[in-house]
């Protein structure tokens, strides 16, 4: 049971703001952003999902630079609460195509009908887009999806030869297309978030992958759909199949530590050949979701170097080596890296042919430099050089007062788990029926951490 919900910017503008129960002070949305930006609990993080402040628990999830925000005065479960939120994002992005700040301002009203549809005094009664249908009739106000930040080759489908830009996927799945043409597309992609953690010499310490098989139907009907994975896929270390018996492949290439499904999910023959069977709900839903710890080649390899260059003066160099094929680029690529709290201005040394694709940047305020690349091309290797000057003479090691070495990128088409998607099944209604198939993988940095 939830008191009020609200959704915040980034600025901490109240962009919708709804009371169920009328138990919280209606100054909350601004308790609750003052909290949350100055937190002193700890200097280096941020406020934890769920606290509590004179008597009221804020629950919040931030989703796509949204802020969506749950209070109540009684002891609730919050698992519960924040996965409220995220439906009720997930909802809204079904609805209206493109969850930001501007499409909710433009969709305010259709909002506030699905909230209540959703959440009735405070008590849920739904999260489902396909039974939303039947209660909201509010139609929604297309934002364009082209003024969204571009993502370059990430925002790619392929289906063979032919190419679609990830913005087809940003359409409401309640709205059909100009003329009143019905969309007849189904688009599956796969993310991959990686966490490694590299030792001062190169070696890996710790590797894992989050994975997750998402998928947005706007086939109509719901017929019934079957997604065919590896037949080398194992589940568990000694290759036990999720229904408790072994399974027939033996070791296998692809050996996933655990998994779940959606509820849609029927895994009938999942054991046999590795088929789900599912119908897909409207709107945009985790098929599976799994988790690997089995070793893999890690996408970059990060090397520092950091040796002191006289009184009050250091050199750093920084070396990213990217380990995957050369038709494969990745983007929006950014390298972080602590340097002593004494230093005081930093001057960098680019490679030649550098300018237009990298930037970088000293971060006085947080003692951090930040190395940005646009692009980087599978086999190829990248160097920074940088100096530092310090306003004291540094004692010790000064690598153990710098690092480590952090790393986000996008890498799209590329997994590194080699979780594959062998077809997509649809049940044809009739002989000229047949939609669109749309796969995509994108692999993303979850944490991925050198030490000097």
């Amino acid at each position: 049971m939830i008191s009020q919900l609200f959704v915040l910017s980034q600025r901490g503008d109240n962009i919708v703001f709804r009371d169920y129960r009328g138990e919280v002070q209606k100054g909350s949305a601004e308790v609750f952003f003052r909290k949350v930006k100055f937190w002193k609990d700890d200097e280096d993080g941020d406020a934890p999902p769920a606290f509590n402040v004179d008597g009221v628990n804020y629950f919040h999830v931030k989703v796509s630079g949204l802020l969506f925000v749950a209070t109540t005065r009684v002891n609730v479960s919050p698992s519960l609460v924040l996965e409220l939120l995220q439906r009720i994002a997930r909802v809204i992005k079904d609805y209206l195509g493109v969850l930001n700040e501007d499409s909710l301002r433009k969709n305010f009203v259709l909002v506030y009908e699905l909230l209540d549809e959703v959440i009735d005094f405070g008590y849920v009664q739904t999260t489902s887009t396909e039974v939303l249908k039947s209660y909201v009739f509010n139609e929604p106000i297309v934002v364009d999806a082209a003024r969204m930040a571009n993502l370059g080759p990430a925002a790619i489908f392929m289906q063979g030869t032919k190419r679609m830009p990830g913005t087809a996927i940003t359409k409401s799945v309640v709205a059909n297309e100009p003329g009143g043409r019905t969309r007849e597309e189904i688009f599956v992609d796969i993310i991959e978030k990686i966490s490694v953690t590299f030792s001062a010499t190169g070696y890996i310490l710790t590797s894992e992958i989050d994975g997750t098989i998402q998928m947005k139907s706007y086939i109509t009907g719901n017929p019934e759909i079957r997604l065919a994975l590896n037949d080398d896929l194992n589940i568990g270390r000694g290759g036990r199949s999720i229904h408790g018996y072994g399974s027939s492949y033996g070791s296998g290439t692809v050996i996933l530590d655990d998994c779940n499904f959606h509820e849609s999910v029927q895994l009938d023959s999942f054991d046999i050949d590795r088929t789900l069977t599912l119908v897909p709900s409207d709107g945009e839903f985790s098929v599976m979701n799994y988790r690997m710890t089995q070793e893999f080649n890690p996408p970059f390899r990060i090397n520092a170097l950091l040796e002191e260059a006289g009184s009050f003066k250091a050199e750093l160099i920084l070396k990213v080596r990217a380990d995957f094929p050369s038709s494969i680029t990745a983007n929006s690529i950014l390298v972080q890296m602590p340097v002593p709290t004494y230093t005081t201005r930093v001057s960098f040394e680019l490679e030649p042919g550098a300018a237009g694709n990298t930037t970088t940047d000293f971060k006085e305020s947080s003692k951090r430099i930040e190395w940005g690349l646009k692009k980087i091309v599978g086999g190829s290797e990248h160097t920074l050089r940088a100096k530092l000057t310090f306003t004291q003479e540094p004692h010790g090691n000064i690598t153990k007062e710098a690092g480590p070495v952090s790393m986000t990128f996008t890498i799209p088409m590329h997994n590194v788990s080699r979780l594959q998607v062998k077809y997509l099944q649809i049940a044809k209604k009739s002989n000229s029926y047949n939609p669109y198939r749309w796969v995509r993988y994108v692999t993303q940095a979850n944490s991925y951490v050198a030490r000097l």
